[in-house]
């Protein structure tokens, strides 16, 4: 048989690539004549530049930039063809943030997004793709446009300190883009407000608890108003905290993330030639079924006729939504393992001993 092996990351236990390898170890015990190909994906969140760079190579460029709570950390951006792609997780990413409260979810910043943008803008390149998805942040792209010169004042005329920009009036300009083309490779759809919007379904995630979502949800809508064009309701706004929204102001070109990867890496090639497709990510949950990574790589099985795997760390999709989706069937980690404690102490031995059990159940 021949199985693509095509997980996203698991949280923060697993990459991408060590997904993929778990899988493999574990299908080959039960199923060692099996042919397997691997293609760890992203959509957009973390490990996005990491998996194009392994499938594609290009040049890396290095930057210490702003962390999300003001604290410097190291950071990346790739070069390939031209073409700049900058992860925004890489500089405000939620692994940044080990201790994470209501006031960490007001303070995270995006402003070394927007330093990576700069220096790809200055390097020369024509495009820069921002990989949305990860964010500790949820200050609706604020840290972003003040670092590329588009800095919000408060009533006095004075800059807001980095964050959730509360009680912005204006913006000091428009940012410099230096003639670059943005594109928004987000992982989700949501919209920059409400109940389906960038605090409320991620905000807790960040620490935000209600009073916070509530709060965080005004000031985007407050900040909303103040960019160049209204994209509150444009599927994509929400991600990475509203930092979807800043770059569709900009002109921002929206493209799946997953999607993205998917052509970059060669995905359909790889499922023209398979009999099954495994995919997976730390928790299959309904977000996943929002244009996250395993939704895309089951609608390309399915498109071709081959049965699609999720193997993820928690599975909270019910069969007949994932089924919608084009997945035959989910397979949790932490249900395998006895519990998720069990699965968290050695997360690449329990995924391998999922895959190892699935193999034996789908192989021939």
């Amino acid at each position: 048989m021949r199985v693509v092996v095509a997980p996203d990351s698991f949280g923060g236990t697993l990459s991408a690539t060590a997904a993929a390898r778990a899988i493999e170890a574990g299908w080959r015990t039960a199923a060692p004549a099996d042919e397997l190909t691997l293609l760890p994906l992203a959509d957009g969140g973390t490990g996005f530049v990491d998996v194009l760079h392994a499938a594609r190579g290009g040049t890396w460029h290095a930057r210490t930039v702003t962390g999300p709570l003001g604290d410097p950390v190291d950071a990346r951006w790739l070069e390939l063809d031209g073409t700049a792609y900058v992860e925004s997780a890489a500089a405000c990413g939620l692994h940044l943030v080990t201790d994470r409260t209501p006031a960490t979810a007001r303070r995270a910043s995006t402003r070394g997004v927007g330093e990576l943008i700069a220096d790809a803008r200055d390097a020369g390149v024509t495009e820069v793709v921002v990989g949305l998805g990860g964010s500790a942040t949820t200050d609706g792209g604020a840290g972003m446009l003040a670092a590329l010169g588009a800095v919000a004042l408060d009533a006095a005329g004075e800059p807001l300190p980095d964050g959730a920009p509360a009680g912005a009036v204006r913006l000091t300009g428009a940012p410099d883009l230096g003639g670059i083309a943005l594109v928004a490779a987000a992982d989700v759809d949501n919209p920059l407000l409400g109940p389906h919007g960038a605090a409320a379904v991620f905000g807790p995630q960040k620490g935000a608890d209600d009073a916070a979502v509530a709060e965080l949800d005004a000031v985007l809508a407050a900040f909303a108003d103040l960019l160049p064009r209204d994209v509150r309701d444009e599927p994509g706004a929400g991600a990475a905290g509203g930092l979807g929204a800043a770059l569709l102001a900009l002109g921002a070109r929206r493209v799946s993330g997953a999607g993205l990867v998917r052509e970059l890496v060669g995905l359909d090639a790889a499922l023209d030639a398979a009999d099954l497709a495994v995919t997976g990510e730390g928790s299959f949950d309904w977000q996943s079924l929002r244009g996250k990574l395993v939704t895309t790589v089951a609608r390309g099985a399915a498109d071709r006729g081959i049965p699609c795997l999720v193997l993820a760390g928690q599975v909270s999709v019910g069969r007949r939504e994932a089924g919608a989706a084009g997945v035959d069937s989910a397979y949790s980690v932490a249900e395998d393992a006895g519990g998720v404690a069990a699965s968290m102490a050695d997360p690449a031995g329990t995924l391998s001993a999922l895959a190892a059990r699935v193999a034996r159940q789908w192989s021939g």
